[in-house]
């Protein structure tokens, strides 16, 4: 079938670049201009990835994205600096809000299609930073990840329990609830952190699991 196919594109393309190939060769024998005023050249498909719609010199920040997450670019510790604008306008626009949005609405399709049983072990696992709780507020004021990971700065801002909930992620909580899941938290922080995070998470309305299970 497929080598089929591939035969009938031959044929096609043959039947297209006959007909191309002679309006060309009669239009260039009468003098006739095909420029229409615009140089023949390739012109540069180079996304415009900067703040306010600028070229970035020497990296394209959308590329660089794609590449880590496939897993082409591994072990990075920093983002470019050159990407930090691009960052910032997607984490502080609608497109990431958006994004939240699919996955979460995905999320709920799924678990809305399980046939739940009635015997109380139907268990939602819910990770807790920048899926429950968001450190927009932490990562804005380091460069959204240009400057290296700080654990001490970073542990100083959990520790003052002032993260937000992610909207779409606390809809999805609210609507798990109510199909009869039973919620439980997943986190890497540390044992010692255990009270500011869940007096965080139940004063952002994330008050009803079963369990918040930390490192």
């Amino acid at each position: 079938m497929t080598q089929v196919l591939h035969m009938v594109d031959r044929v096609n393309m043959k039947t297209i670049l006959l007909p191309f190939i002679f309006v060309i060769t009669i239009a260039a024998s009468h003098g006739l201009d095909l420029d229409h005023g615009i140089d023949n050249k390739i012109l540069p498909l180079r996304l415009k990835s900067g703040s306010g719609g600028h070229y970035i010199k020497g990296i394209t920040c959308s590329s660089w994205r794609l590449g880590v997450e496939a897993h082409n670019i591994v072990d990075w510790k920093t983002i470019p600096q050159e990407c930090e604008d691009y960052v910032g306008n997607y984490i502080l626009g609608q497109h990431y809000r958006a994004d939240s949005k699919v996955v979460n609405r995905e999320a709920y399709f799924y678990a809305k299609s399980l046939n739940l049983t009635e015997d109380g072990k139907n268990i939602w696992v819910f990770d807790i930073d920048e899926t429950s709780l968001s450190n927009l507020e932490y990562f804005a004021d380091h460069g959204f990840g240009v400057e290296p990971f700080n654990a001490t700065a970073f542990n100083e801002w959990v520790e003052l329990g002032e993260a937000p909930a992610l909207p779409e992620t606390k809809k999805l909580y609210k609507e798990l609830l109510s199909l009869g899941f039973k919620i439980v938290f997943l986190t890497g922080r540390p044992e010692s952190q255990r009270d500011i995070t869940a007096k965080n998470l139940n004063n952002v309305g994330y008050n009803k699991y079963e369990k918040l299970i930390v490192k």
